[in-house]
């Protein structure tokens, strides 16, 4: 299978990932989209990643653009310090897919690109190496200023406070805990790897769960990110995990937020609990997110469920200024969860004082796109026949994928992924063994169905 693109950038597995695609990816994205004053390139700790990021940085001098190699940083880190510099970037990553996997992630000097940069770069595509020669320098500063901006705002906020760090495998790994300790929390560096460990902050396995749980006593909490750091992973003193969308909605309230906009699967706690003017909702995706920001205005916010969050507008923490920054971050919610714990007494008791809306996210891995289409248009056919073991169907949002809302309020979400060959199953309600139970239901509705898909047919093996 040919590696896939999107707005979330090219993926695909590694043997596919050649050096002749990569280098036509780039050209193209040089050719078709605004560089600024140049192309600034960074990578994740995966092992290909490294070879990946010599092809990116060799098609772009060839095309005559100066690069920026910035080696092994956070996404969010390379993106601010491109935009700052006027320029575009380009991140090697695979984000939470396996090792076999990576990608390439693309920056316009404004930031993400837009589903109308993603058209032009597929039209750009087949173009003959420009056979320029341009500078590349390297710069192992923009880590180091992505931490300091959360230095800068928050001060000593975590003082007194004692935090574990998961490092797993993420690039962003050391950058954590040099900019909690700044912070003036006392950290605990737990289970680090030197092998790429795939981490989905949506989807947190039961085993990851249980170590989190065992590695809690003591501590305040314990945080960590995925692989390229642009979304964060939070779980409490007891080990559970704060949703990725709770973390937006307390970060949103820190900051005084006055619009938030988010995608149909966060959880609607936001919109009950009355902080804000206006809760828009969006496509799931950071550029449809980033789209409805740049609309609204004013003092607005952006989030996922994965946790990613977007500031757009200049805010103010208790120390100093925090400068708005529209691209998906995980340092930002990551010290909002904190902060706002320690305020709280607790980061469990913060938690609490959110609406009870409580979700549950899972996947079914390796799943061609044509039996989750398949999947979808049945369920379209039929929602209230597919889920009548779940509850009575009460509304229907077409937005993104199929999102059922049942009698009671319970909700049931089913989505093709959009950048893997993966389906989605999302599951809110009153308590989280509620929604536990919804997921289990929901989750055995689609797995029994897609199962039923991809069965052998007659005459087959």
């Amino acid at each position: 299978m040919p590696p896939k693109f999107g707005t979330s950038g090219l993926r695909g597995l590694v043997s596919d990932l050649t050096p002749a695609v990569v280098g036509d990816y780039t050209r193209a994205f040089l050719a078709a989209c605004p560089h600024g004053t140049g192309l600034w390139v960074g990578r994740d700790l995966r092992a290909s990643s490294h070879d990946l990021a010599e092809v990116v940085i060799a098609a772009a001098r060839g095309e005559g653009v100066p690069v920026t190699d910035c080696g092994a940083v956070p996404t969010p880190a390379l993106a601010m310090a491109a935009m700052r510099a006027g320029a575009s970037a380009v991140m090697v990553t695979g984000s939470h897919i396996p090792a076999d996997r990576n990608g390439l992630k693309f920056y316009v000097p404004g930031g993400e690109i837009t589903k109308a940069d993603e058209a032009a770069i597929l039209a750009a595509l087949g173009r003959a190496p420009a056979g320029a020669a341009s500078h590349r320098h390297s710069t192992f500063e923009v880590g180091g200023d992505w931490a300091a901006r959360y230095r800068a705002a928050f001060g000593r906020a975590l003082e007194g406070m004692k935090v574990g760090v998961w490092a797993h495998s993420a690039v962003s790994r050391d950058l954590l805990v040099t900019c909690l300790e700044a912070l003036g929390a006392r950290v605990a560096v737990l289970g680090r790897s030197e092998v790429f460990v795939p981490v989905d902050t949506e989807a947190v396995p039961a085993d990851v769960r249980a170590q989190l749980a065992a590695w809690a006593e003591g501590l305040d909490a314990i945080v960590s990110t995925d692989g390229d750091g642009d979304r964060p992973l939070v779980a409490d003193a007891t080990g559970r995990i704060v949703p990725g969308d709770v973390l937006g909605q307390i970060t949103a309230a820190l900051l005084r937020a006055e619009v938030v906009v988010t995608t149909v699967s966060a959880n609607t706690g936001v919109d009950l609990s009355g902080r804000f003017g206006r809760v828009l909702r969006t496509k799931i995706g950071s550029p449809f997110v980033i789209a409805a920001m740049q609309a609204a205005g004013g003092r607005v916010v952006g989030y996922e469920p994965n946790g990613g969050f977007l500031l757009g507008f200049d805010a103010m923490g208790p120390e100093g200024p925090l400068p708005r920054l529209m691209t998906r971050d995980s340092l930002l919610p990551i010290v909002a969860a904190l902060v706002e714990g320690k305020r709280a007494g607790s980061l469990a008791a913060r938690v609490a004082m959110e609406p009870a809306r409580f979700t549950v996210t899972d996947r079914l891995e390796s799943v061609p796109t044509e039996a989750s289409r398949a999947l979808l248009a049945r369920v379209e056919a039929d929602p209230a026949g597919f889920v009548a073991a779940l509850g009575a169907v009460q509304a229907v949002d077409r937005t993104d994928g199929l999102r059922l809302t049942l009698s009671g309020g319970d909700i049931v979400h089913l989505r093709p992924s959009g950048n893997a060959p993966e389906f989605r199953v999302y599951a809110e309600a009153a308590s989280p063994e509620a929604a536990a139970s919804l997921m289990t239901g929901a989750f055995g509705l689609v797995t029994s169905a897609l199962g039923q898909a991809l069965q052998p047919g007659p005459g087959l093996v």
